[in-house]
């Protein structure tokens, strides 16, 4: 079984050359103002409406919440606020995934006590 730290390193070293192409992607948009604006507004409708879709998602059966992460990281890419706001989410699904895991192995253990 690998370990998170493990996991963690490895997705750092994929996606350095991914960082270093959207750096280069933003600052040539970034040379042109209307370019920027426009940018900026396709990334809000199009994150937006992702968010959107994943919330009215998330009641039926399948990755509403899923997607709901994605429209966020799409969001993310521009917006300091949508980070801050994932950061929170994936923290309190890491909290909640310990608790459950935790709650099952009590639940396991009392079974076998029995």
């Amino acid at each position: 079984m690998t370990r998170p730290e493990d996991d963690a390193e490895k997705a750092a070293r994929l996606g350095k050359p991914i960082a270093r192409f959207m750096a280069r992607w933003r600052a040539a948009i970034r040379k042109r103002p209307w370019l920027d604006a426009l940018y900026r507004v396709l990334i809000t409708v199009l994150g937006t409406l992702i968010v959107v879709v994943g919330l009215i998602l998330v009641p039926l059966p399948g990755p509403g919440w899923l997607i709901v992460f994605i429209g966020l990281t799409v969001l993310g890419s521009e917006y300091h606020w949508a980070r801050r706001v994932l950061g929170w989410l994936r923290r309190a699904l890491a909290r909640f995934w310990e608790r459950w895991n935790a709650w099952r192995a009590s639940r396991a253990a009392r079974r076998a006590a029995r």
